[in-house]
């Protein structure tokens, strides 16, 4: 019944990871396409690395791929956040379609410093 709910886990990864490529390549700009990769081929390859702990006879094998997962967890995101702001304050425009950019919208509101007169 644990090698059922493995391979199950095993395709549902496969498929988000299909999606989140296709959603690499289809989505217009950078931070549409981050949002693709970033929640569809995190989640697809923690299902995949928690049907492989599951399907894997040995411990070892089990234990490394829930470390991996782990660790794709938290740098997946942490990542695409930094490519993102990058990606921002480089200039890089939004689609043209977009309806609302709220990082824009709280960074007008700072204060500007004026650097050329301290």
């Amino acid at each position: 019944m644990t090698d059922i709910i493995g391979y199950i886990l095993i395709t549902i990864g496969i498929l988000f990871d299909i999606f989140g490529c296709i959603g690499l390549v289809r989505f217009p700009d950078v931070y549409n396409r981050l949002q693709a990769s970033t929640k569809c081929v995190t989640l697809g390859t923690i299902f995949l690395l928690i049907g492989v702990a599951l399907v894997s006879a040995t411990g070892a094998i089990g234990a490394k791929s829930i470390v991996c997962a782990v660790f794709i967890l938290i740098t997946s995101p942490t990542a695409a956040h930094a490519i993102a702001k990058g990606a921002y304050a480089s200039g890089v425009k939004l689609w043209e379609n977009s309806v609302v950019d709220k990082y824009g919208e709280d960074t007008s509101k700072l204060p500007k410093s004026n650097s050329a007169s301290e």
